[in-house]
């Protein structure tokens, strides 16, 4: 069966996830995240200044940690353009704290190398106060401990979605406007039931994002009946996955999801070879290897039918816009995924660390769920002319970004999140035929 059966929606499996209606902020789902005091906000009211006289930084300095290497580079350049053009947009407007942005370059490459902690050294070294990435779940696994607990920075990712790095040791200086994979697992349970089938394999990459994405399908199609073929994992740097493959035939499943990177393009050769590729049977894909490049090379067709998930943003965001926007940054785009993602956290450790009138990464920390969440008296904006006028005249702003609102609860996560279902119609081009809007459950 190729085609999804038309209706609502319901999300199986997970029980505790509730659709959440398109559009707006939500103070749902039991966040601790503290609301602005008193003292807080005449402490904020002139964002040039530090009543307290402890803030070490009055210029904001970021450094990327994202893909330009490494089997998930094809990620990077929408990542890089969303940051780069977030500053942009900032130092037109004057800055932070009257000052320009200081935006370092850096490279995360993948879980193959050392180069995500070179590049963290290099970032201390340079001073930056936030790290905006890592892309890859697995990379920020790796940096994440020595860049908030040993050396106090603050990481913003605009991509990791591993269930694992919710409780992960952060000091409270971890945040990604990415939605944990218990949604995304869901949504892809939630699909494949509604698609009338009952049996099917899942296989992931062996790493965080992997396992953890692999885990959430698999318990969430479990719960709503189905069965599960072959529940594999596979290392990405093997030379071949012939023995994965073959087990996942011989369970004879009605459907495979992968969970990979840039590694699943040879993996979906070998299912083609041995008779379970995307015109045998139902493939899933999701965020991690949707990609209108990396398929090209296929017989023509070959991957018309494939459904693939990616977090998105609130539907009522228009994303077409933006993505112009994005190329005006970078022409030559032509994946976009996570460039909103991307955008937006740049632009909320601006804001935060302008209401905090200091660029330290603890103070961005503390003011993030501040200017982020929707709570009493705040004033929403959009963009960072709207968000610095509110700061400017003593208020509280609320930022509503690219991807539409963001509430994040007690551990930096979305409180709530959207997930696009697509559609492949060549090897190169899908085109969305669904969006789930979900709160997002808690550990």
């Amino acid at each position: 069966m190729k085609r999804r059966i038309a209706g609502s929606l319901a999300l199986v499996g997970a029980a505790s996830l509730v659709l959440a209606a398109c559009g707006g902020s939500s103070d749902d789902g039991g966040s601790a995240t503290p609301s602005p005091t008193e003292e807080t906000t005449s402490a904020t009211a002139s964002p040039t200044e530090d009543p307290t006289g402890d803030c070490a930084n009055d210029q904001l300095i970021i450094g990327t940690l994202l893909p330009a290497t490494g089997d998930l580079a094809f990620l990077g350049p929408p990542e890089y353009a969303g940051v780069d053009l977030a500053v942009q947009e900032i130092d037109a407007g004057g800055g932070v704290l009257g000052k320009p942005i200081i935006n370092e370059f850096g490279d995360s490459g993948d879980t193959k190398t050392d180069l995500a902690s070179q590049t963290i050294d290099s970032h201390i070294s340079k001073g930056v106060q936030v790290v905006i990435g890592a892309a890859s779940s697995g990379v920020t696994s790796t940096i994440l401990e020595k860049a908030t607990v040993q050396n106090g920075l603050l990481v913003i990712s605009p991509a990791n979605t591993a269930p694992s790095l919710t409780t992960a040791p952060d000091d409270g200086l971890y945040f990604r406007t990415a939605p944990s994979d218990v949604l995304q697992g869901a949504v892809v349970a939630n699909e494949a039931i509604g698609l009338g089938l009952t049996a099917g394999a899942s296989i992931s990459r062996d790493d965080p994002y992997g396992n953890g994405l692999r885990d959430a399908f698999v318990k969430d199609f479990e719960a709503a009946g189905g069965t599960i073929t072959s529940n594999l994992k596979y290392d990405p740097a093997a030379p071949s996955f012939e023995a994965e493959v073959a087990e996942m035939a011989a369970g004879n499943p009605e459907f495979v999801q992968v969970v990979g990177f840039d590694e699943t393009t040879k993996l979906l050769q070998e299912m083609i070879k041995q008779g379970i590729g995307p015109q045998d049977l139902q493939v899933f894909l999701v965020d991690g290897n949707i990609s209108t490049t990396a398929y090209a090379d296929f017989p023509a067709g070959t991957m018309n039918g494939t459904i693939a998930t990616v977090p998105t943003g609130d539907p009522s965001s228009d994303f077409d816009a933006f993505n112009e926007r994005l190329l005006t940054v970078d022409p030559d785009l032509t994946d976009f995924a996570y460039g909103a993602q991307s955008y937006d956290a740049a632009m909320l450790v601006a804001i935060a660390a302008q209401y905090a009138g200091c660029a330290d990464a603890r103070a961005i920390a503390d003011n993030l769920p501040i200017i982020a969440n929707e709570a009493p008296g705040n004033e929403i904006c959009k963009t960072w002319d709207e968000c610095n006028a509110i700061i400017s005249a003593g208020g509280t702003p609320n930022f509503d970004g690219a991807t539409g609102p963001l509430d994040f609860n007690e551990y930096g996560d979305p409180k709530a999140a959207t997930i696009s279902i697509v559609e492949f119609t060549s090897n190169t081009e899908f085109e969305e035929i669904n969006q789930v809007t979900a709160d997002v459950p808690s550990p």
